[in-house]
C-alpha cells in the first residue's frame, strides 16, 4: 500500500490542449479516492497518468516515496480495472485470475493460494472452472477485480468499472467494491461519471471540471458546503434547483426574493452564512435541493414566508417518494456558463426555458402528498438548507468578509 501524490501535474497534448491542468492532490495510504466530473473533464487522463498509460507533461507524480514520471507502467506496482472486463474468453475463471501471476513466474503454490483467496473474497469459489461466457456481467466484473487483487499491488486504479452493468447490479457491485476495498485497505483511485457512485463509495471525492480540481472533500461536505456553483449543481440527484434571486430586507431581517415571492431567512441561516449580509440589495443565485421542498398541505404549521407557490406540471410516484415538477411564475432559472455546462452534460438544452415567464423546480415530496398535475401547489422550503452563490464569481456565499471575495 502507498500514498499517491500529484504535485502540479499537467497533461498537455501536441495541439496545446490542457487535458489536466496543474493538479495537486494527496491520496492517503489506504484511502478510497473518487475522481468525478462531466465527460471530458480530465479524470480518466489523470488516472491513466498514474497507470503510466499517459505521459506526464508537467509536475511530479509519486507512488509511495518513489517519483514515477518515467517509470514504465509494468514497474509501478499498480493494478487497473477497466470499464471493459478484458477477460480471455478461452481461459477459465481460475486461469484468468492467475494469468498475471504466471507471467511473473510466481510459484504455483502461491498462485493457487492467491487465486482461491481472491475467489473467496469475491464469491467466485463455485465459478473457477467456468469460462467468461457462462458468467453474468457482475460475475465477469468480479473476475476482473480478482485479477487485480491477486497482484497485491500498492494501488488499485478503477476506470468506470460499473458502467456496463444494469442499474440494479450497479447498486450491488458498488457496495461490494467498497467493502472489498475496506477489507483489503489498498489505496484506490476510482474514476466515475456517476456522482451517486462517488457519494456512496469514496472516503473523499475530487470534483473535476475542464482539467482542474474544483473541490476535494468528504462526500457529505461536498453536498452541504459546495465551494462553487459547479460543484453544487453537479453533486446531488435530482440536481439542485438553481434560480435567479435577490437578497432584501424583510421585517427587520433578510429575505431572498424569487420572482414576486419572498422566503424569510432566519438568524440560523445568517449565522451559517454571514457573507449574505453583504449581498443586501444585490442579485444572488439561489440553490434549493429537491429534498428541501415538501407539500405545505402536510405541514400546516409552516409559516407563509417559508413557502413557494406554483403549478404542478408533472408528478412521478416512486413509492417511497413523490417527485413533483412545478413552475413558479415570475421566477427565472439561473443561466451561467457553469449551469450551461451541467445541463449539456446530461443532454439538456440549457437555453430551452430562458424565454418562459416561470422557472421549473423539482421537489422530493412525501409519497402521501395529494398534488395533481395542472393544479396549484404550495411547497414548504427548508430555508436552513438553502444554498447561495455569487452570480459573477460562481463562488458559494459563506464567510466572505466582503462581497465577491472568496471564503
Amino acid at each position: 500500500m502507498a500514498q499517491v501524490s500529484f504535485d502540479r501535474v499537467s497533461k498537455i497534448y501536441a495541439d496545446g490542449t490542457r487535458a489536466v491542468n496543474e493538479i495537486t492532490l494527496d491520496i492517503r495510504d489506504g484511502e478510497f479516492m473518487v475522481l468525478v466530473g462531466p465527460s471530458g473533464c480530465g479524470k480518466t487522463t489523470a488516472l491513466r497518468m498514474v497507470a503510466g498509460l499517459e505521459d506526464i507533461s508537467e509536475g511530479t507524480l509519486k507512488i509511495g516515496e518513489r517519483t514515477v514520471n518515467y517509470v514504465p507502467s509494468r514497474d509501478r506496482d499498480i493494478a487497473m480495472v477497466f470499464q471493459s472486463y478484458a477477460l480471455y474468453p478461452h481461459l477459465s475463471v481460475y486461469e484468468n485470475i492467475a494469468f498475471g501471476l504466471r507471467l511473473k513466474k510466481i510459484p504455483k503454490d502461491e498462485v493457487d493460494r492467491r487465486v482461491h483467496e481472491a475467489a473467496r473474497l469475491l464469491g467466485l469459489d463455485d465459478f473457477l472452472k467456468r469460462k467468461p461466457r457462462a458468467l453474468s456481467g457482475g460475475q465477469r466484473q468480479r473476475v476482473a477485480m480478482g485479477r487485480a487483487i491477486v497482484r497485491e499491488p500498492q494501488a488499485f486504479l478503477m476506470d468506470e468499472p460499473l458502467s456496463n452493468l444494469d442499474a440494479k447490479l450497479r447498486v450491488q457491485m458498488r457496495a461490494e467494491i467498497a467493502k472489498i476495498q475496506n477489507d483489503l485497505g489498498v489505496t484506490t483511485i476510482y474514476v466515475t461519471h456517476d456522482q451517486v457512485e462517488a457519494m456512496t463509495m469514496g472516503d473523499r471525492v475530487s470534483v473535476m471540471r475542464k482539467g482542474e480540481l474544483q473541490q476535494v472533500d468528504e462526500p457529505q461536505t461536498l453536498y452541504d458546503h459546495p465551494v462553487n456553483l459547479f460543484v453544487g449543481g453537479f453533486i446531488g440527484s435530482p440536481a439542485m434547483n438553481l434560480l435567479e434571486a435577490g437578497v432584501e430586507k424583510m421585517n427587520g431581517g433578510l429575505a431572498v426574493k424569487v420572482g414576486n415571492q419572498q422566503l424569510a431567512l432566519d438568524e440560523q441561516v445568517l449565522q451559517q452564512r454571514p457573507g449574505l449580509k453583504a449581498y443586501e440589495g444585490s442579485p444572488v443565485i439561489l440553490g434549493i435541493r429537491p429534498e428541501d421542498l415538501d407539500d405545505a398541505a402536510l405541514q400546516t404549521g409552516a409559516p407563509a414566508d417559508r413557502r413557494l407557490r406554483g403549478t404542478v406540471v408533472l408528478r412521478e410516484a416512486l413509492g417511497s417518494e413523490l417527485m413533483v415538477h412545478f413552475t413558479v411564475e415570475g421566477a427565472r432559472t439561473a443561466l451561467t456558463e457553469d449551469i450551461k455546462e451541467l445541463a449539456q452534460d446530461v443532454g439538456e438544452d440549457p437555453e430551452s426555458g430562458i424565454q418562459t415567464p416561470h422557472a421549473l423546480l423539482v421537489g422530493r415530496f412525501e409519497p402521501r402528498a395529494r398534488v395533481r398535475e395542472g393544479e396549484p401547489v404550495e411547497a414548504v422550503v427548508d430555508t436552513t438548507s438553502l444554498h447561495f452563490f455569487d452570480p459573477e464569481t460562481s463562488l458559494g456565499i459563506y464567510d466572505q468578509s466582503e462581497k465577491g471575495a472568496a471564503s
